[in-house]
């Protein structure tokens, strides 16, 4: 492939990213409260936006730079050394776009009691330290060199294998989904004095699937985008049908297991939980989409699908944690499994260590950075909206307006004990 298809094929695959982060605030608007449903999509809106500047102004200059097969660029503050009339800029567009994404993962954790003004300095913090911080550490640390080379085994020194992002993107928005759940607590009327928590429906299935079809164009272009980036040439762009193949397979098999799974569990398929199945499917098959064979990214699917669903149910009902659109199992559980999942199929002892590496310093690193400095913005700025605010709706509470006037949305769950 020569430099100018390479880059005629990356802007291709770029154009519908986007579709991602569209689809992910469709389900998250869906999965949510009738009564929040605009605050929703302008939380998402103003999240991708505050992120995508946040990141140009000093997130970029904090990642570094990034580099494909045949362009490379390096940022700095406001992204400076960035050639912007130069082909090469396009390998600028992949981490400004994820960013962004996985910026909105959050919201779904925090639905309907999240104010405003809390996650947009939420998001000042996440897209101008956490995700550069993350994103700099995977691309140009030799991670298996520099943790374990002469400690644990003499294998020759690897890089993480994440060519779509399952740690970057989805295990880091997961793991501050996972962070800001339990910093804002369950919604009201969540729990009973007993402790078992209620079931509070999505207010619209149909937004939640739609977004599943969006996402899934996304990804595609995610994934192509992303191994074209991070990943040498024999492994990317000529793997692109093979990505785009593994990506489809990944989430397809996820989407059936989990309704396999509803269906033993709860005697009946549960719409929902299908949507989450998919979603995760599409998470776990990131890391490894150019390198997994189409059978294993089947049961990197699989197996995914499964476990999303026993996550929810364990989140919720033994941990206590309110997540209403399961961001935390989607992207966070997800994105670990499809790490590991990457490293187990990879057939080499140096690649999966790499990734018990990659997946430890999500856990022992990134995930109590991103409680801690949350925990220390909510000192200073209220994150979550008052009981009679949650009780009127965040529409109406800090909108002004409802997204359904002409209908009631007011349901007397609050008056539920």
């Amino acid at each position: 492939m020569t430099a100018n298809t390479w880059f005629a094929v990356y802007l291709g695959f770029s154009l519908v990213v986007p579709l991602a982060i569209a689809g992910l605030a469709l389900i998250n608007t869906g999965l949510g409260r009738s009564r929040s449903a605009a605050h929703a999509m302008t939380l998402s809106l103003s999240v991708v936006s505050l992120a995508m500047l946040i990141y140009f102004a000093w997130g970029g200059a904090i990642e570094g730079s990034i580099g494909g097969p045949f362009f490379g660029v390096g940022f700095g503050p406001f992204l400076r050394y960035v050639p912007w009339t130069n082909p090469s800029s396009a390998a600028a567009l992949l981490p400004i776009l994820s960013v962004a994404l996985s910026a909105m993962i959050p919201l779904g954790s925090s639905a309907d009691r999240w104010r405003l003004s809390g996650a947009c300095f939420s998001t000042v913090v996440f897209a101008g330290i956490l995700y550069p911080l993350f994103a700099r550490w995977t691309a140009h640390a030799e991670l298996f060199a520099s943790h374990t080379q002469g400690l644990i085994f003499p294998y020759a020194p690897t890089f993480l294998l994440d060519a779509g992002g399952s740690a970057r993107i989805h295990a880091t928005g997961g793991l501050t989904a996972l962070s800001l759940s339990w910093l804002l607590g369950p919604r009201s009327g969540k729990y009973s004095s007993q402790g078992m928590p209620a079931a509070i429906p999505a207010h619209n299935g149909v937004f939640v699937l739609f977004g599943c079809m969006l996402a899934w164009m996304g990804w595609l272009g995610l994934n192509s985008t992303g191994a074209m980036l991070h990943l040498p040439p024999g492994l990317a762009a000529e793997r692109l049908v093979l990505i785009i193949a593994n990506t489809s397979f990944a989430a397809a098999a996820a989407a059936l297991a989990a309704g396999a799974t509803t269906r033993v569990r709860f005697r009946r398929p549960d719409a929902s939980l299908i949507a989450n199945g998919w979603m995760a499917g599409l998470v776990a098959g990131s890391a490894g989409c150019a390198t997994l064979k189409p059978a294993t990214a089947i049961l990197t699917g699989l197996v995914a699908g499964f476990i999303v669903v026993v996550s929810v149910e364990f989140f919720e009902l033994h941990l206590k944690v309110d997540d209403p659109c399961g961001s935390i199992s989607v992207h966070a559980v997800g994105g670990l499994w499809g790490l590991l999942a990457a490293g187990i199929f990879s057939g080499s002892a140096a690649q999966f260590m790499a990734q018990l590496v990659g997946i430890a310093t999500l856990l022992g690193l990134i995930f109590p950075l991103t409680y801690g400095l949350n925990w220390l913005l909510s000192r200073f700025i209220p994150y979550r909206v008052s009981i009679d605010g949650e009780r009127q709706g965040l529409d109406l509470n800090e909108l002004g307006a409802d997204a359904y006037p002409e209908f009631v949305v007011h349901a007397d769950e609050f008056l539920q004990r």
